[in-house]
C-alpha cells in the first residue's frame, strides 16, 4: 500500500508526545555491528554517555567495518565509518566505503513509554549503506531492553509487508559525498525490531529481526542472505571495551572488538602533580611597619633581588619571569606558561609564590600571560582574597579575580629580567604520517625522527624549524591517480615530496599588539612542507567575550619537490576573513570565508566541541566554487579532527597536545595554507572564558 503522508509528521507526534512520568537514563557503551548503539546491526534508542569516543571493528564474510562514534551531546551521536567488501569490484581486490550517521534522541524513556530516536545512516556518501530509521527502545526490569523500529532505504530493503511512503530518489553522484536530501524516510520501509539480554555482569545475549536484505552485496555474490535473523553474545573486558560474536542472516559467523573512552573522565583523577607552595600570610602591621608602611621601595631600590628570587621560584614551577613592575601597593608580573595546559594552574602556582616574594603593603597582584613575549591577557588579584580563600572552593577566588586586556592597565614601567631573552626551546622525537583511504591501501605510514627549535630573539620575534628524517614508509607509494584533475594540483601532489630528508619549515615570525584586544601576527619563510612565502593575520577577540573576528592574507609559492631551498612556479595569493564563536556547553564555531590554495572561492564551516580538560573533538567541511565533478571523489573537503592532551594520559602537567584530521580525501579543492602560529586558538586559550572553565585548577 502506498502512504502519501511526509514521516517527519512521525517523528514530530513523538517529540510532542508527553508523559508526568520520571524520566530514565538508557545508556549504554556496547555498540553493534555498525560500530553504534544498537542490538547485532539494527540501531537501538540507546544512547551513549555525554562525551563517549568509541572505536570498534568487525569482520564477518568478505565484509569488514571500521566505525569511530562520538556522543556528541547527551541527544545527538554521530559516526563515521570505513568500510570494505572484498570482490565486490572489478577494479579493487577490496571496495572501501566511507559513511557517515547521525542519531538523535527525541525522547528519554519513561515509566510507561520507550526511548524514541531519529536517525541517518550513510547520509553523504555513495549510497552503499545508506537508510534512515524511526526507532523506539524499552527497558523490562535491570536486564532486558526491547526495541522496535521502523526503516528505509538500506534499512527498508527487507519489507515482507511491501508498504512505502512515496517514492525514493535513486539517482547516483559519481563523486559522493554530497547530502541525499531525496532519499531520506523515502520509498520503501521495513519494521524492525529485537532484544538484549543481560545475562551477567559481563556478558549480553542478543536478538534481532532485521530489515537489511544486503541486497548490493547479494547481487555481487559476496553475501547470501537467507534469514533475517541475528544474533550475538557480547562478552565485556573492561568498562569500555568488548568483544562481540555473532551470526548474520543466517550465512556469516563473525567477530568484532570495541573500546572507547570519555574524555570527561581523565586516566588519573585529579592529576598526580607535585603540590603548590601554600600561601604566606603577611605579618601583623606591627610585627613589620616598614613592610606595611611601604618604606621598603627605598631599599630595594631597582628590586633586582626580588626579581632574581621571583624567577628562580617560578622556574622551580615550570614558569619564566619575563618583565616585572613594583610599587608600594601594586606589581605587574608578565610571565611565560612552559608547563600547565590550564592556564588557572598556572595562574594560581604563581599567586601562592607572589605572597612569598613581595612585601606586605603590595596588594594588588596583576598576573600577565605572554605569547612569545608579546602581554595577551592579565588577571587582577587581590592578595587579602588569596589569603582568606586558600582553603575555600575554587569559585569564591574566580568571583574576586578581575580580567582585562594588559593594554587597558595603566600600570607602572616594567623592567625587563634579564634572562628572559633570547631563549631557545628544542625537541627531536620519533614521528609517524598517516595517510588514510587510499583505494588500494587503507592505511599508509611513513616513520622517523623529528626535530624542531623555536629561538625567541627578544618579545615579538621568533626564529622557528623543523626538519623530518625518514626512516622508512609507504605514502609515496599511494596509487590514486590526480593527472585528471581540473585543478592546480596544490595538495594532491604532496606525494611527490619524498625526501629522506624533508625541511617542514623555516620561517621568522612577528607577533604584535597593535590596539586593545587586537593580536597581530606575520610570518616569513618557508611555511609548511609544500609552501613558502608571507603570511599575515589580525585578531580582535575581547578577554571575556564568545565573540571573535580574524582576518589573514597570504602571498605562497609552491616548493620544489626535490630541490629544499627551491620554489616551482605556481604561486598564489590567498585569505579569509573569519568569525569565531563560543557556544554553551563548551561548542565553538569558526567560519571562513575567502580564497584558496587553488584560486577556488568558497567557505569552510568548523564545529568543535571542547572539554574543560583540553580535549577537543569537532568537524569542518569547505564548500568552493568547483564543480564537484572537478573536485572529484568526496565533492567537496571535509574532516574530522581530534585534539588530545598529553596530561589527560600523564596526570602531570603539560602543555603538549596531539592533534589528528581524519581527511575524507586529500583533494585540491578547499585546500589552505598549514601555517603555524594562527592566533585565535593561542589567545583563546589564555583569555578570560577559556581560564574560568577551567578555574577547578588554580588551586592545585
Amino acid at each position: 500500500m502506498k502512504l502519501k503522508k511526509n514521516v517527519f509528521g512521525l517523528g514530530f507526534a513523538a517529540m510532542c508526545f508527553v508523559s508526568t512520568s520520571s524520566a530514565q537514563d538508557l545508556s549504554t557503551t556496547r555498540l553493534n555491528v555498525m560500530g553504534r548503539q544498537g542490538i547485532v546491526e539494527m540501531p537501538t534508542a540507546e544512547v551513549a554517555p555525554d562525551g563517549q569516543l568509541a572505536l570498534s571493528y568487525s569482520k564477518f564474510g568478505k565484509i569488514s567495518r571500521t566505525t569511530l562514534t562520538f556522543q556528541i551531546t547527551p541527544r545527538l551521536s554521530g559516526s563515521f565509518r570505513y568500510s570494505g567488501i572484498e570482490d565486490y569490484s572489478e577494479s579493487f581486490d577490496t571496495y572501501w566505503d566511507r559513511s557517515f550517521d547521525l542519531s538523535y534522541l527525541l525522547m528519554n524513556e519513561g515509566a510507561y513509554r520507550p526511548a524514541v530516536s531519529v536517525g541517518l545512516q550513510d547520509f553523504m556518501g555513495t549510497g552503499l549503506l545508506s537508510g534512515e530509521y524511526v526507532v523506539a527502545t524499552k527497558s523490562i526490569g535491570d536486564k532486558l531492553r526491547v526495541t522496535g523500529g521502523l526503516g528505509w532505504g538500506r534499512l527498508g530493503s527487507y519489507s515482507p509487508l511491501g508498504f512505502s511512503f512515496g517514492e525514493r530518489d535513486t539517482s547516483f553522484i559519481e563523486t559522493g559525498g554530497t547530502l541525499n536530501f531525496g532519499q531520506w524516510f523515502q520509498g520503501e520501509a521495513a519494521v524492525f525490531g529485537g532484544l538484549s539480554y543481560q545475562l551477567n555482569e559481563k556478558m549480553t545475549l542478543l536478538a534481532e529481526y532485521s530489515s537489511d536484505a544486503y541486497t548490493k552485496e547479494v547481487e555481487q555474490d559476496v553475501f547470501t542472505h537467507k534469514s533475517p535473523i541475528n544474533v550475538a553474545l557480547d562478552y565485556k573486558l573492561g568498562q569500555n571495551t568488548s568483544v562481540t560474536a555473532f551470526f548474520l542472516h543466517g550465512d556469516a559467523v563473525g567477530l568484532q572488538f570495541s573500546t572507547g573512552l570519555n574524555p570527561k573522565n581523565p586516566k588519573v583523577a585529579g592529576g598526580i602533580e607535585t603540590a603548590p607552595l601554600p600561601i604566606r600570610p603577611r605579618p601583623s602591621r606591627s610585627a613589620d611597619p616598614i613592610g606595611w608602611s611601604g618604606e621598603w621601595v627605598a631599599e630595594v631600590g631597582d628590586a633586582s633581588g626580588i626579581r632574581s628570587a621571583l624567577a628562580k621560584a617560578m622556574a622551580d614551577e615550570g614558569l619564566a619571569l619575563e618583565a616585572m613592575s613594583l610599587t608600594t601597593t601594586r606589581t605587574e608580573v608578565q610571565f611565560r606558561n612552559e608547563r600547565y595546559g590550564a592556564h588557572s594552574q598556572a595562574l594560581g602556582r604563581l599567586a601562592r609564590i607572589m605572597t612569598r616574594a613581595f612585601p606586605p603593603s603590595v596588594e594588588t597582584f596583576v598576573l600577565t600571560e605572554t605569547l612569545d613575549g608579546v602581554p595577551i591577557h592579565s588577571t587582577v588579584l587581590p592578595r587579602s582574597k588569596l589569603e582568606a580563600y586558600e582553603f575555600s572552593p575554587a569559585r569564591s577566588m574566580l568571583d574576586a579575580a578581575t580580567f582585562t586586556d594588559p593594554l587597558s592597565l595603566q600600570g607602572d614601567n616594567l623592567v625587563a629580567h634579564e634572562g628572559a631573552f633570547p631563549n631557545t626551546l628544542w625537541s627531536v622525537a620519533p614521528y609517524v604520517a598517516v595517510s588514510v583511504f587510499d583505494p588500494h591501501s587503507p592505511i599508509r605510514l611513513d616513520y622517523g625522527v623529528r626535530g624542531q627549535i623555536n629561538y625567541e630573539m627578544a618579545p615579538g620575534l621568533t626564529l622557528d624549524a623543523a626538519a623530518t628524517l625518514r626512516v622508512s614508509g609507504d605514502i609515496s607509494e599511494e596509487e590514486d591517480d590526480y593527472d585528471d584533475s581540473n585543478i592546480p594540483h596544490v595538495r594532491t601532489s604532496s606525494r611527490e615530496y619524498d625526501n629522506r630528508v624533508q625541511l617542514e619549515k623555516l620561517t621568522a615570525n612577528w607577533y604584535s599588539r597593535p590596539a586593545q584586544n587586537v593580536f597581530g601576527r606575520l610570518t616569513v619563510g618557508y611555511l609548511e612542507s609544500m609552501y613558502g612565502g608571507v603570511s599575515a593575520e589580525v585578531l580582535w577577540k575581547k578577554p571575556s567575550s564568545p565573540f571573535a573576528l580574524g582576518a589573514e592574507l597570504n602571498y605562497a609559492v609552491q616548493r620544489d619537490f626535490e630541490e629544499t631551498f627551491g620554489f616551482r612556479d605556481y604561486d598564489i595569493v590567498t585569505g579569509h576573513v573569519s568569525a569565531y564563536y563560543a557556544f554553551e556547553g563548551g561548542f565553538h564555531g569558526q567560519l571562513d570565508v575567502g580564497r584558496y590554495l587553488a584560486g577556488d572561492w568558497g567557505a569552510t564551516v568548523s564545529v568543535d566541541r571542547e572539554f574543560n580538560n583540553g580535549w577537543r573533538v569537532g568537524a569542518y567541511a569547505t564548500l568552493t566554487d568547483v564543480p564537484f565533478e572537478d573536485f572529484g571523489e568526496g565533492s567537496f573537503d571535509k574532516g574530522i579532527r581530534i585534539t588530545v592532551p598529553s596530561a589527560w594520559f600523564a596526570g602531570t602537567p603539560t602543555t603538549e597536545t596531539n592533534d589528528f584530521v581524519i581527511q575524507s580525501l586529500t583533494r585540491d579543492g578547499g585546500a589552505k595554507l598549514n601555517v603555524d602560529g594562527r592566533l585565535y586558538d593561542r589567545v583563546r586559550g589564555m583569555q578570560g572564558a577559556e581560564i574560568e572553565s577551567r578555574w577547578g585548577k588554580f588551586w592545585r
